[in-house]
């Protein structure tokens, strides 16, 4: 296992070569990035993971050979201790739900700052979900539409403070914007998240967020 306080290691998948090195070479002067590798499409991109084993994958999904869904479907089954996070520049929701069911713990957009995309490689390999704030929402909406019965209240009700930081997750902020927001330190929001994930016995970060809006806590 990954020392917690090491570079994390990421393959960078992409079919655009250009865009590979670009990204490439932005992350390797960060001090918290180790890029280990790169792969133009998902057939290569699992075969390098077997090999390099990553701590993440920066995953592209509209790619030849086998895209960026079915690579992340197969690394899920086939590698499980690597964590996939998509990077594209579609938000659609057909590749956002295809990209989270088939076991991507994140969904950002290439658009997204460098500082937000360190932030987000981080959390993901600590399993955490990284989702953009327009991802969010779509999920938190698509749920909003599904038809449900009354649900019961939490086992055991979330604070004030839980529930001013489910929220703000929910809307794709990162440990350190909710702390901003929040005025907290950043370690107390951290200690807070995961007293939200095991009050409502979820795994991670986008579970939560759904289970909060099918609680109707916000």
């Amino acid at each position: 296992m990954t020392p917690p306080d090491s570079p994390v290691r990421i393959l960078i998948v992409d079919d655009q070569a250009l865009f590979r090195e670009a990204l490439a070479a932005l992350l390797e002067v960060q001090p918290e990035i180790e890029v280990v590798g790169e792969a133009g499409n998902g057939e290569q991109a699992v075969r390098l993971a077997a090999e390099l084993r990553p701590d993440v994958v920066l995953m592209d999904l509209r790619m030849p050979v086998l895209d960026g869904i079915a690579a992340t479907a197969r690394l899920r089954l086939e590698q499980p201790e690597v964590r996939v996070l998509a990077l594209t520049t579609f938000d659609d929701d057909a590749d956002v739900f295809a990209a989270l069911r088939a076991g991507a713990v994140g969904y950002l957009l290439k658009d997204v700052s460098s500082t937000r995309l360190v932030e987000a490689l981080v959390a993901a390999r600590r399993g955490e979900s990284v989702l953009q704030p327009s991802v969010a929402a779509k999920l938190v909406a698509r749920v909003a539409r599904l038809p449900h019965e009354e649900p019961p209240p939490p086992a055991v009700p979330l604070s004030e403070r839980e529930l001013d930081v489910v929220r703000l997750l929910s809307a794709g902020h990162s440990n350190r914007e909710i702390a901003g927001k929040l005025f907290l330190a950043e370690g107390t929001v951290k200690n807070l998240v995961t007293s939200v994930l095991s009050k409502l016995q979820v795994r991670d970060r986008t579970q939560a967020a759904l289970r909060a809006r099918e609680l109707r806590l916000f």
